[in-house]
């Protein structure tokens, strides 16, 4: 399968292996043609030498495309090259229901949810008398917004030999492992009772299947089971499914559904997936009655956004709930743990999110279809709400009373009221995590590389330091107990002194509790936090200052970024936790020419990789990795990633010198943030550059060779740039200073020129000046944009726009002015930090041939939900 990735067929670009099955392989492919990415099912070798079966499929192939249904992915066409025949079709994203039951059950209004666009989905095609015969969660795709997607539709019967009813029948043989070519059909769990014993099938056969789908998504559980593919036939033809395994909760109304989809004698089954839509919706007409029956007659119009909120209220409910119930008068009994999924809009940022702490809202960023943003949803409601003016945030974070929620945008610390009005800014801060107490005191990370800071949340006043470094490089992600003096943070730092540490606000040091690969929360006397890729929480004994006990496993994958330490966790003072599942944020270098079609990869895939930078001829490039908790500068050839700092103290945004031979980077090794320098071809051999009082960060170099380009931060006006030259007494000079945040700059090929962002407008936006300090400034952006790069010929700029859009603007540089015209979208990217986050540096660079690679998130991040985990018990 891997020899089959970089490969063509027809004017399809194999990109990666999606899976395989009994019905062919399965591979992502570009349409050259058509710039777009679809999903390519290579078919066995029976179609290549048998023309009657291949005329069938050809049929089939034609009938199915005729069902245009947004549950349904479509088939594009049946394509041939050379003796291999292969189907293109839509390429559907999200996870398949097999995966989301993996995790365990799915809570009754959303199984609801997705039953009902399933149905919607066959409901289409049995419209044009095509039945699926092969319905099964592992053939069903959830994207991140929760729509569903029902994949392999009708192939069944186009695969199935001539003459032969019972087409699903073969996947018996094929489950005991004596497979014929060709012979490829359903799955036995999931087959109709007419299936296993060889009759004829009809679109009922597909209802029984959806109602198989139905309880194994309410249960967990395959509807029929045994040890071997008789033993489930068996139960397939003779047992019902075991209704005691359904929730109690569960309403008769339900359950009545579930037995008429599973009913043996088809006779008896609900004739259509119309009918079983319908039964959804009335699902809840009346939950006090426990009964569908009772609304029969007076609301058929009641629709299933009824039944999503209905089913919510519940939840809340038991959100709000005390942890122990009392029966009688001293006997307690402890509640169920139960784990709820939300799922969110698309995020490039998996970690911003927070409960508020008395349990009713959740606050996350999310982009959707535009700018990454704040959203609030109370868990009582299915519908959420964008914040206004928070585009642009990262790591939310609550007030105590649950009416304000802090978070970051670029290096401002604000605060919003959920009941309304605009964002305020407090103070400049660095977007590495902030908790509030009920003294209404912020603790935060002044800049990447500094300790935390405290500030009234009120704003206007100025910051104090909280926390001393203690030969870490910088301290991030406080999070408050419930006393409001304790609070634990993560320090950055070698293995043997990084980690959680518990901090208190009447000292300046801390405590080593612990290594971890994220920040922590607290949670119910129990530490929580990312180890090994999993969420382990330990008890806390505060007083003592220690952890007590042994880990125990809370998560078996939990979301984290690498380079940050920001965990994907959150938890509420009622005792709910929230994680959102997955390992880190898996990302890889990728190439894409202009119209978004990827080019191939630069080395394997990277979770820790940030801010990568090629070398002036385009054939190396150097990049800041976070390997065991130590950020540090490697160098990226063609065959080969060599590491060329090795200090403990955070190296980052490695820049090339003119003639490619050295690099320069910035470290917070010992006070300020430094620049050095290190020769390409001798690790270890950095030496800084210059000293300056302030925090620097580096740029870019001029193409003569004589100049660097660098960001100082002054407290008074935040970043500016400087320029510093390269010979002499590397004494800095002012090139760009004002009230604003002058960021991100990059030279044009001639020197004269340079680029940069800034939000003097309100919001990032890219502009151009003359590097000569000479007056005049032209807009590059509109509607926001960050990191201006240079194409090679001068004539554009590219940079990202908010929503992670590929821009292009095109300019005429003149002797003291400069034309440019109107920014043209490339294409969506999935750029890791989404477009807005500037601290991770630049996350995209311009070869000189054109080429744009593009640090790539792998997984759609969307795509995994939040999930809510009440009544937890450590086992």
């Amino acid at each position: 399968m891997p020899a089959m990735i970089g490969s063509r067929l027809a004017h399809y670009e194999i990109t990666a292996h999606l899976g395989s099955g009994g019905m062919g392989d399965v591979y992502c492919a570009t349409d050259e043609k058509l710039g777009r990415s679809v999903a390519i099912k290579l078919l066995p070798e029976v179609f290549a030498r048998d023309t009657e079966k291949a005329a069938r499929l050809e049929r089939e192939a034609r009938t199915l495309a005729m069902v245009t249904h947004p549950n349904v992915a479509a088939i594009y066409g049946l394509e041939e090259a050379g003796a291999v025949k292969f189907l293109v079709m839509e390429l559907a994203a999200g996870e398949t229901l097999a995966d989301r039951i993996s995790r365990g059950p799915i809570p009754l209004n959303e199984a609801l949810a997705i039953t009902r666009q399933i149905a919607d989905g066959l409901d289409a095609a049995h419209e044009k008398g095509i039945v699926h015969r092969d319905l099964k969660p592992a053939n069903i795709k959830v994207t991140s917004d929760g729509q569903v997607k029902v994949l392999d539709f009708g192939l069944a019967k186009a695969f199935a030999p001539e003459g032969r009813h019972a087409e699903v029948s073969d996947s018996l043989t094929r489950s005991l492992a004596v497979t014929s070519p060709g012979i490829i059909q359903g799955t036995v769990p999931y087959m109709s009772p007419e299936q296993a014993q060889g009759r004829e099938t009809d679109r009922r056969t597909d209802i029984f299947a959806l109602g198989c789908v139905m309880y194994e998504m309410l249960t967990g559980k395959q509807a029929f089971q045994g040890d071997s593919a008789p033993q489930i036939l068996t139960q397939v033809i003779e047992r019902d499914p075991d209704w005691t395994l359904l929730p109690s909760s569960t309403p008769a109304s339900v359950r009545r559904l579930l037995r008429r989809c599973l009913q043996k004698d088809r006779t008896r089954r609900l004739k259509s997936a119309d009918t079983v839509r319908i039964e959804i919706d009335e699902a809840f007409v009346d939950p006090g009655s426990g009964s569908a029956e009772a609304g029969d007659n007076r609301s058929r119009g009641k629709r299933l956004p009824w039944i999503v909120a209905g089913a919510l209220l519940a939840v809340l409910i038991i959100v709000t709930i005390p942890a122990l119930l009392y029966v009688g008068e001293s006997k307690p009994a402890t509640l169920a743990e139960m784990r709820t999924d939300i799922v969110t809009p698309t995020t490039s940022d998996p970690a911003s999110f927070a409960l508020s702490p008395d349990g009713k809202y959740i606050a996350f960023v999310a982009s959707g279809t535009g700018q990454q943003r704040l959203w609030l949803r109370k868990l009582d409601n299915t519908a959420a709400q964008q914040l206004p003016g928070t585009e642009g945030a990262n790591f939310p974070f609550w007030s105590p009373n649950s009416e304000s929620i802090g978070f970051f945008d670029g290096s401002k610390l604000k605060r919003v009221d959920i009941s309304g009005g605009a964002p305020r800014t407090l103070t400049d801060a660095a977007n590495r995590g902030g908790t509030w107490n009920a003294n209404n005191e912020i603790l935060f990370a002044k800049s990447v590389g500094s300790g935390l800071f405290r500030v009234s949340a009120s704003g206007g006043g100025t910051p104090v330091q909280q926390t001393k470094l203690e030969g870490h490089t910088s301290h991030r992600f406080p999070y408050f107990l419930p006393d409001g003096r304790h609070f634990i943070y993560y320090a950055v730092g070698a293995p043997n002194v990084g980690g959680l540490h518990l901090g208190t606000l009447d000292s300046d040091k801390g405590t080593r509790l612990t290594a971890s690969d994220s920040a922590g929360i607290y949670a119910s006397g129990w530490l929580m936090f990312v180890r090994a890729g999993r969420l382990v929480a330990q008890k806390l004994d505060v007083e003592k200052g220690k952890l007590e006990g042994e880990a125990v496993t809370v998560a078996e994958t939990t979301s984290f970024e690498a380079s940050s330490y920001g965990a994907a966790i959150s938890a509420s003072f009622t005792g709910v936790i929230a994680y959102r599942s997955g390992g880190a944020n898996r990302r890889q270098l990728t190439w894409f020419n202009r119209s978004g079609e990827s080019l191939g990869t630069w080395g394997p895939p990277d979770d820790s990789l940030l801010a990568p930078n090629l070398s002036p001829d385009g054939t190396r490039l150097v990049a800041w990795r976070t390997v065991q908790g130590n950020a540090d500068i490697w160098l990226l050839d063609a065959t080969r990633l060599t590491r060329l700092t090795f200090d403990p103290g955070l190296d980052r945004y490695g820049t090339w010198s003119s003639d490619g031979n050295r690099i320069f980077f910035d470290s917070a090794r010992s006070g300020p943030r430094t620049v050095y320098e290190i020769p390409r071809d001798i690790p270890g051999s950095e030496k800084a550059l210059f000293e300056y009082p302030l925090d620097k960060v580096v740029n870019d170099a001029s193409p003569d060779g004589r100049t660097l380009l660098v960001n100082i931060a002054d407290p008074k006006t935040g970043w500016d740039l400087w320029t510093v030259p390269l010979q002499g007494d590397h004494t800095p000079t002012v090139l760009l200073k004002t009230d604003f945040e002058e960021r991100r700059g990059q030279f044009s090929p001639d020197g004269k020129w340079f680029t940069y962002t800034s939000n003097e407008s309100g919001q990032n936006e890219v502009y151009v000046r003359s590097a000569t300090g000479a007056p005049g400034q032209w807009p590059i952006s509109s509607g926001g944009g960050a990191f201006g790069r240079w194409a090679s010929n001068s004539k554009e700029i590219f940079y990202m726009a908010p929503d992670g859009t590929l821009m292009v603007t095109p300019v005429k540089l003149n002797a003291s002015t400069i034309e440019q015209g109107a920014p043209v979208p490339l294409f969506h990217t999935r750029i890791v930090g989404g477009g807005t986050e500037v601290n991770l540096g630049i996350q995209f660079a311009v070869s000189p041939d054109g080429r744009i690679l593009i640090n790539t998130l792998l997984e759609d991040v969307g795509a995994s939900p939040i999930t809510l985990l009440q009544n937890w018990t450590p086992k």
